[in-house]
């Protein structure tokens, strides 16, 4: 089969596509002929090796060779004690333990996967288990008349997480650069911010900021707060995380201004519902641009520049 594949962090010249063996599915896992995987900020990181916290499981070289966990195809084969799922069965699922998206077939655990909605296409499944996920989380707490900030709004967790704020009835400003703000309006948001031009911890409070992207210290991310409101981050640098993690509790006993790392939970119990909103016409999918397998670099290049309006697909 074909896969994209590297051997050390790095920029996208890094990776090469190759001819490799076809994985076998061992106890509880399934063999994906993969028809569409989308790309995240999490492969981004990935490729590279930063921020560190990438290189879990491999601080010298990457753990796994084929990068990409947001899948969706169909089932070619099935290990030992699956029960959930037969040969051709349409699936989709975050598959970050194992990767391996950006190739032609992926092995992944059962519990990973769901069955696809007829209703959406194999492209449309794979942008939902991850970044809807983060989306619907970080947003759980927003309720009518709350303001909510998310910074990275334009990308595809922000895509869905301006969707799900506005749709709880909180007034929403979206963050991202001066290329995104139309997009970010026409999901919904009603103020838009360039960080480039405005620093949004500078401006009025908010009750809640959900932040795709931390690269500040907190003491700013606090002072973004209203007193009683909430910070969570879920990507940025590490120094930022280090600091979100040790201040953050010292500064909400000492302010009631709480900060903490929105701890992501996975699996089709936290994506599913993301899909059936879809599916209901609730919610919109962006897919800014697909690629083909052997155009991964250029993807994963456009993603890490901070271009991609939603979501971006590569189609084997």
């Amino acid at each position: 089969m074909k896969a994209v594949v590297y051997e050390r962090y790095g920029p996208p010249d890094v990776l090469r596509l190759e001819d490799v063996p076809v994985p076998t599915p061992g106890a509880h896992q399934v063999l994906v002929e993969v028809a569409a995987t989308s790309i995240n900020l999490s492969d981004w990181e990935g490729l590279r090796g930063k921020p560190v916290y990438a290189r879990l499981g491999g601080l010298r070289a990457p753990a796994r060779r084929v990068l990409g966990s947001d899948i969706a195809g169909r089932v070619a084969a099935v290990g030992s004690g699956v029960t959930r799922f037969r040969r051709g069965d349409e699936v989709y699922g975050d598959n970050l333990g194992f990767k391996g998206g950006f190739a032609e077939y992926a092995v992944v655990p059962e519990a990973a996967l769901a069955r696809k909605p007829p209703e959406l296409t194999f492209a449309e499944a794979s942008t939902l288990p991850q970044a809807g996920s983060i989306a619907l989380q970080g947003t759980a707490r927003a309720h009518p008349g709350q303001r909510v900030l998310i910074n990275g709004a334009g990308g595809g967790s922000g895509s869905f997480a301006i969707q799900l704020a506005r749709s709880s009835g909180a007034h929403v400003t979206g963050v991202d650069n001066a290329r995104k703000l139309a997009f970010m309006r026409s999901l919904g948001a009603h103020e838009v911010i360039d960080h480039r031009r405005q620093d949004f911890t500078r401006l009025e409070p908010y009750d809640l900021v959900l932040d795709l992207v931390a690269h500040r210290s907190a003491f700013a991310y606090g002072r973004a707060l209203t007193r009683g409101g909430r910070y969570l981050c879920v990507g940025g640098t590490t120094r930022a995380l280090l600091q979100v993690v040790t201040l953050g509790t010292a500064l909400g006993l000492l302010t009631g201004r709480r900060l903490g790392v929105l701890a992501v939970r996975g699996g089709p119990a936290h994506f599913e519902p993301v899909a059936q909103r879809c599916v209901d016409g609730d919610l919109r999918i962006h897919i800014d641009r697909t690629f083909p397998l052997g155009e991964v670099p250029q993807a994963l290049t456009y993603v890490g520049a901070g271009h991609a309006l939603g979501k971006v697909v590569v189609l084997p």
